[in-house]
């Protein structure tokens, strides 16, 4: 085929037919990617929030994949970002870029089997066990129904079959009842509605796609399994990367509980003997009666009594297993209906088995800093029930993303927040990539990872391609230094006066992002009786609706806790202060980071700086950054947490956040506020 125009020509044309203007840090990243591409050098790129870093890498890895004819792979942590690329960037795109091209470029959405209706079993009889807490419950079952109904409906209009297509949404209890996972999946083959399968469509399109968009979670499933859900690519593309460790550690962590147990048992019912379903459920009673009375906390050996019922439930679940004929051979005169249950019946028994096999051989390694994975007791509280659940999860993910991801493909990972202390080191050790500076604080340790042995062999570069955004000029980072440190007994008055202070200063207009719910609401109880404009808290209604009134009201105010630090986009005056109660170090109960601490000090590493300020840093960065969503926004992000300044960790902190202009003086904030307001 002729030779196709560079990066740089291609991202002019098509920033021109998409009306935009040509933005240097764009320029600069096509360029890097498209280097990386050629080069086969995985790249990390921070690009600020306005950079229009979407383009930048979709146009580059058209070009690859139109001149090689090999697909690549874009991943994303979040729906909006996927729905951004599949139904705005990419279609104008492959418009814009269809003659310097030669042909128009083909793109498709893939994501894991249960988000796709599964036409076997919304038209079988196989239904999906109801969770303890809503056997005594008569309202969640008839909301049950009638959103089952509803699917039923759906089910014969939608064309992709895809939950995201689905407007208004339902609950995950409803979706469970119309979908299977890729083990509870009979098989393209061996299904009477294969030929119309929509996971099953969604793929062969994506084989045929020079972009496939996809998420975190499928990606680690591509990797984690060893089976390619993915079509074959050289090329993996990872946004929103600050996330990608988060969404590969919730793949790969498994849990067992008793509910879950007796699920599986319940689930075996008229398919094996009767003898060996009493003895699963069983193994679910005494499961149950070994986990009644310890505490939740994470487990540094096998409490006393607990590993002879993990043998048990192991057996229990392999005997169901091996009665229920897991080669795959129907027995003659089965119906479909029959099929669709022992194949979702093995997979369950299947994942007690492998779960229970897996809590048992987790303390192999006498010292916990060496172990694999990370052992707790979690107690959950589900409509007053409490339901304990033993989970399992990685120490670290570095070395299966070092073989199974930077092995295999060359990846771009791009994000607005990549940098943690002014380094890409800190996000890079728990990628599993070796650090650019030896110097710096132990981040081949970062998180619990163990350093690369192929340091030499694991080759990469990164980039900040900076931002479009005046930040000294544009916004205040307001640090309380006056107030006191954060305490456990919730907001302290003199928080809630500050609160009070900024908020008239700004008539409203302000994003109030809480460490916890408890400190959310109560902020909005006490709030609401001292201001004369609204205070929205989440919960009252859905995320979207709420963000909705927040964007559409100036003096409306919106408290939250964490998926607001990150899911907010409202650029314009309705936003133009950000508060932070407190610094969002995890909990120090959290079990996976606090054993991810321990393993970094037990190789004489700084644990907390590793780990607890490299979170805190990250999420300070994500929620500073809402401030910020266009060119023309102004205001100010104010941290109520003095420590950012008087601590040891404050610089550390402040340098992971953009250079906005900084101050301690609540006088020269309310003015500068109220300048603001008064001009807007």
């Amino acid at each position: 085929m002729p030779e196709l125009p560079p990066v740089s020509t291609l991202l002019t044309t098509a920033v021109s037919a998409l009306g935009g203007k040509e933005r240097p840090g764009q320029v600069t990243m096509a360029a890097a990617v498209d280097h990386a591409i050629d080069t086969k050098e995985h790249l990390a790129v921070q690009a600020g929030t306005g950079t229009g870093k979407s383009l930048a890498y979709l146009v580059p890895s058209l070009r690859h994949a139109v001149r090689t004819g090999r697909t690549v792979v874009v991943s994303t942590a979040t729906i909006a970002l996927q729905r951004q690329l599949v139904d705005r960037d990419l279609p104008r795109l492959a418009e814009a870029l269809r003659e310097p091209l030669g042909r128009t470029p083909q793109f498709a959405i893939l994501k894991g089997r249960n988000n796709y209706l599964c036409l076997n079993k919304i038209n079988s009889a196989v239904p999906e066990e109801p969770a303890e807490a809503e056997l005594f419950d008569a309202f969640a079952v008839s909301r049950l129904g009638r959103e089952v109904q509803r699917l039923n409906e759906w089910a014969s209009d939608t064309k992709t079959g895809d939950r995201d297509d689905l407007a208004p949404g339902v609950t995950d209890r409803a979706w469970r009842q119309v979908s299977v996972s890729s083990r509870e999946c009979l098989g393209k083959s061996r299904c009477q509605f294969g030929q119309d399968c929509f996971a099953e469509q969604a793929r062969a399109e994506a084989a045929q796609a020079d972009i496939v968009v996809t998420n975190h979670a499928l990606l680690a499933i591509d990797a984690i399994s060893g089976i390619q859900i993915l079509p074959e690519h050289d090329v993996v593309v990872v946004d929103e990367a600050h996330e990608l460790v988060d969404r590969v550690t919730g793949v790969a962590t498994a849990e067992l509980s008793p509910t879950g147990i007796t699920a599986a048992a319940r689930r075996c019912g008229k398919l094996i003997d009767e003898q060996e379903i009493d003895r699963l459920a069983g193994a679910a009673d005494a499961w149950h009666s070994a986990l009644d009375d310890l505490p939740a906390s994470r487990w540094d050996t096998l409490p006393e009594g607990i590993a002879p019922v993990l043998a048990l439930i192991r057996d229990a679940a392999w005997n169901a297993r091996t009665a229920l004929n897991p080669q795959g051979v129907t027995p003659p005169g089965s119906d479909p209906d029959a099929a669709a249950g022992r194949t979702m019946a093995l997979a369950a028994v299947e994942e007690i088995h492998d779960s229970a096999v897996r809590a048992l051989t987790a303390f192999d390694e006498a010292e916990p800093a060496a172990r694999r994975d990370v052992v707790w007791l979690a107690a959950d509280e589900i409509r007053g029930v409490t339901r304990r659940t033993l989970r399992m999860a990685p120490l670290s993910v570095g070395g299966l993303l070092r073989s199974r991801l930077f092995g295999e493909s060359t990846v771009i990972l791009t994000s607005a927040t990549l940098q943690i202390g002014g380094s890409f080191d800190g996000l890079a050790a728990t990628w599993g990539l070796p650090p650019q500076s030896p110097s710096r604080l132990d981040t081949d340790t970062a998180n619990g990872a163990e350093a690369p042995a192929d340091h030499d062999t694991v080759r990469w570069s990164s980039l900040d391609v900076g931002s479009p955004f005046d930040h000294a000029k544009s916004g205040i980072l307001y640090v309380a230094k006056h107030l006191p440190n954060p305490g456990r007994d919730g907001l302290a008055p003199s928080y809630l006066d500050e609160i009070e202070r900024l908020i008239q200063a700004a008539g409203g207009r302000t994003l109030g992002l809480f460490s916890s719910m408890r400190a959310a609401k109560a902020a909005t109880e006490a709030l609401r009786s001292r201001l004369d404009t609204p205070v929205l808290c989440q919960g009252e209604d859905s995320t979207g609706a709420l963000v909705r009134k927040f964007a559409d009201d100036p003096e409306t105010s919106l408290f939250g806790t964490l998926s607001l630090w990150q899911g907010v986009d409202v650029p314009g005056p309705s936003l133009s202060v950000v508060i932070l109660d407190r610094i969002p170090f995890p909990r120090p109960d959290d079990p996976l980071l606090a054993a991810r601490q321990r393993a970094v000090e037990s190789r004489g590493g700084n644990g907390f700086m590793s780990v607890a300020a490299s979170h805190a840093a990250l999420l300070l960065a994500q929620g500073t950054g809402r401030l910020l969503r266009s060119i023309d926004d102004r205001g100010v992000v104010a941290i109520l947490d003095p420590r950012l300044a008087t601590a040891r960790y404050g610089g550390y902190l402040r340098a992971s956040l953009p250079p906005y202009w900084e101050t301690s003086d609540p006088e020269v904030v309310t003015q500068a506020l109220r300048r603001l307001i008064a001009t807007s």
